[in-house]
């Protein structure tokens, strides 16, 4: 959406280095007395960035290596269109190597916005500013350059520890747990200075995009699921306390229709929102309707552009949506197709395949074509194979041009919340209060099905609330992080005729050191089973 452009009017002052390992590039600033920054809108043009950054990736590269290596989404090839030298199936089938594209690609992308962070650090460390303001900006660097790190942490695990610009020494892998305490304390040490979600409409639409109290408990509360993961010790009861945090701020609370978190128009009127990434259609980053869509709808849901036919999810996948009036299952296309109503639902015309009387029909299943490595082979029938997602709702302004959405992106938001303190609450962390309720894992579970329309469960386990996270966050960039901590990375669902069969070795539950880093860096060490 355009109020990002607010935020990054000033991404071309500086320049940032692509990697981790360039470490010969000159250090040049064009800021001199004269014009360094000490107002508001100063700053904000010199942190917009590292989140023209963030944005570049998040919604594409970074989001694939967290979802195509998962059973949630797939991108078939179909007559040998869509491989692009077969770098998605190897995600499916977890044969990467540390050349691929994604790996080479997403590492760049977070050690480019790490090093981006420690740049502006230095240029605020020297600003003639009040010391409020210089404060204020370095903890709002800090924070996002937590948030790098954690998402280096969670896809490569061992990684470098960089807070000094320039870099003047190749810098060494740093083992998962002692990455995880960094992150952990520069959030904790950030916290108090960050701001609050407000019941100010205007305050909070220039926080969005931003971090906040809210981001720092959120992000905690995810690095303490996946702690015994991370660093090999359990800590569920602190997942409790940073969601009775973000909690504590009675401004979050659940939107009433799950379609408007993701709506091209969604933005700081999402009250559930606790940090997205802003996008519109001149942002590179946000194309799930250019990949996820179906290209024989595009017409009836008001678009004129080129669409692909290729991303999909997995029939197993969508099994899950199987709790009946639960409106989630709407965000997924399958089965006979009709116009939209405009309201999230559809009216009662079919849509035809061009030139035809014959009605577009998504089937579920994936047949791969026999011999061939996932592909589906490029007739209508196969074209129409695999459920697509339109939980990021097609947007109507779409252009030619770029092909791209202007749905912001969630990253945390509070019904994940809810979710991550039931699972911690059914893992052994004691029961708390929080709002005036003794929220059970049950209550929470079921705060979602009521807004969802969907029936109300009786009963809830963990594989009941692994299924319950696929329905609520599914496309949210969070199956890979979750079949992980559920021991379920390595279950492979066989599509017919497939002649490939998945690399089960755990050693891929961490991606590689990408080749391009290790030939430039001799102090990274590479990650065992690579």
């Amino acid at each position: 959406m355009k109020k990002i452009l607010s935020i990054i009017a000033g991404v071309a002052a500086v320049a940032s280095f692509s990697a981790c390992t360039k470490l010969d590039v000159p250090v040049e600033s064009q800021y001199v007395k004269s014009n360094f920054p000490t107002t508001a809108s100063d700053y904000n043009a010199l942190l917009g960035t590292m989140y023209s950054n963030l944005s570049s990736s998040y919604a594409v590269n970074y989001w694939r290596m967290q979802e195509l290596s998962t059973d949630e989404a797939i991108i078939p090839a179909r007559d040998g269109n869509f491989d692009d030298g077969g770098q998605y199936r190897q995600l499916h089938y977890h044969s990467w190597t540390f050349d691929h594209p994604n790996v080479i690609g997403v590492w760049q992308w977070g050690f480019s916005g790490i090093n981006t962070c420690n740049r502006l650090l230095s240029v605020v460390s020297t600003s003639p500013s009040s010391d409020a303001t210089k404060k204020a900006a370095t903890a709002e660097i800090r924070a996002m350059r937590a948030l790098y790190y954690y998402f280096m942490m969670d896809l490569y695990g061992n990684v470098p520890i960089i807070t000094n610009f320039p870099v003047s020494t190749p810098p060494a892998t740093q083992q998962r747990s002692k990455v995880f305490s960094f992150i952990e304390s520069e959030l904790k040490d950030v916290l108090q200075t960050l701001p609050s979600k407000t019941s100010n409409a205007s305050t909070n639409t220039l926080q969005y995009g931003k971090p906040t109290k809210g981001m720092v408990f959120a992000l905690l509360a995810k690095m303490y699921l996946n702690a015994e993961v991370y660093t090999g010790a359990a800590r569920y009861q602190d997942v409790v306390s940073m969601c009775d945090s973000v909690q504590n701020n009675k401004n979050y609370t659940l939107d009433a229709k799950y379609r408007d978190i993701f709506l091209p128009t969604n933005g700081p009127q999402i009250n559930e929102t606790i940090f997205a990434i802003p996008y519109d259609q001149q942002i590179p980053g946000n194309q799930f309707t250019r990949f996820g869509f179906f290209f024989y709808l595009a017409q009836a849901y008001g678009m004129n552009v080129n669409l692909s036919i290729a991303m999909s999810t997995t029939p197993e996948f969508y099994k899950r949506f199987n709790v009946p009036n639960d409106f989630r299952t709407k965000t997924w296309l399958v089965g006979p197709q009709y116009y939209p109503d405009g309201n999230g639902g559809f009216t009662s015309q079919p849509v035809y395949y061009p030139g035809t009387t014959t009605q577009v029909v998504i089937t579920p299943d994936l047949i791969l074509v026999p011999g061939k490595p996932m592909d589906l082979g490029n007739t209508i029938a196969s074209q129409s194979e695999g459920v697509r997602s339109i939980k990021y709702y097609p947007d109507p302004n779409i252009i030619q041009s770029t092909r791209l959405n202007g749905n912001d992106v969630p990253v945390f938001r509070l019904a994940d919340v809810y979710l991550m303190k039931a699972e911690a609450e059914l893992r052994g962390a004691a029961v708390t209060t929080a709002n005036g309720e003794l929220q059970t894992p049950l209550l929470l579970v079921n705060k979602l099905r009521t807004r969802a329309g969907a029936d109300q469960a009786t009963s809830i386990d963990l594989p009941g609330l692994l299924d319950e996270r696929a329905r609520e966050l599914s496309w949210e960039g969070w199956r890979r992080n979750d079949l992980i901590r559920f021991g379920q990375f390595e279950v492979e669902y066989k599509l017919p005729n497939d002649v490939l069969t998945m690399n089960k070795d755990v050693t891929r539950r961490l991606y590689p050191i990408p080749s391009t880093e290790l030939k430039t860096n001799p102090n990274l060490v590479q990650n065992t089973g690579y």
